[in-house]
């Protein structure tokens, strides 16, 4: 069985959504971000850059390996497990990848930041306009797209629209006029509506419900590390742990 490591972030959503849509049967474990779990001996051992998701497939083709990076995991699992959603060659593998890379470098950090600094009321005036330029740059080609094709590989639903379907969905909250974006908002509502997404809802909702409670329950040291004002040193054991894995990788 699928082991998944995450909480209730987007890149996590994406994710447990591709799960779903291939349906492969998983173990969710949460990971509390905002006690400083990711920094732990043993998370590091799954992903030195201390973030998830990470999927471990003890029976798949990586037999085990740990696997971090949404976009790497998703192009694993379309390649293992669901074909359907990223063709094995030609245009249309070209097509697919090339909207998901747009998310994984380009739509997550802009979006991510965008986020950052509308919340940070102490945050650098040109870095929070820099960010909304970008955020908004990125939904307008989405747009665009979408005013060409059903979706965004082009004919059929794919990995890509997985990717970048959990980050779209802040359209709204980041200032953005939905009526300015009727192909993307159908897109968003059309994605929706579709019996996986509504059941990794139900599994991003109950991540959600505990990174509410930790949120809560974390002292200013645990925040501090969690937006990068203190990092904790790895152990010994921790700092061998993670050579082993960037070794293999």
């Amino acid at each position: 069985m699928i082991q998944l490591y995450g909480m209730s972030s987007p890149n996590v959503r994406k994710v447990v959504v591709a799960l779903e849509e291939m349906g492969l049967a998983y173990e969710p474990h949460h990971v509390a971000v905002f006690r400083g779990e990711q920094f732990t001996e043993e998370f590091l051992a799954l992903n030195p850059l201390a973030k998830v998701p990470v999927i471990r497939d003890p029976e798949g083709p990586a037999a085990g390996e740990p696997i971090f990076e949404s976009g790497a995991i998703l192009i694993y699992l379309a390649e293992s497990y669901g074909p359907q959603f990223l063709p094995a060659d030609g245009p249309a593998r070209y097509a697919v990848l090339k909207w998901l890379m747009l998310q994984v470098a380009s739509a997550g950090p802009a979006f991510g930041n965008h986020s950052h600094f509308r919340l940070q009321h102490e945050a650098n005036p040109y870095a929070a306009r820099r960010f909304r330029h970008m955020a908004a740059q990125i939904y307008q080609v989405l747009e665009g797209r979408l005013g060409k094709a059903d979706w965004l590989g082009g004919d059929a639903y794919s990995i890509a629209d997985m990717a970048v379907w959990p980050w779209a969905r802040y359209l709204q909250r980041h200032g953005m006029d939905p009526a300015e974006f009727p192909n993307l908002t159908a897109w968003e509502a059309r994605i929706a509506e579709r019996p996986a997404v509504i059941r990794a809802d139900g599994v991003i909702r109950r991540f959600g419900e505990q990174d509410s409670a930790d949120r809560v329950e974390s002292p200013p040291a645990e925040r501090e590390m969690l937006v990068g004002l203190h990092i904790p040193a790895p152990s010994a054991q921790a700092a061998a742990a993670i050579m082993t894995t960037t070794e293999r990788t």
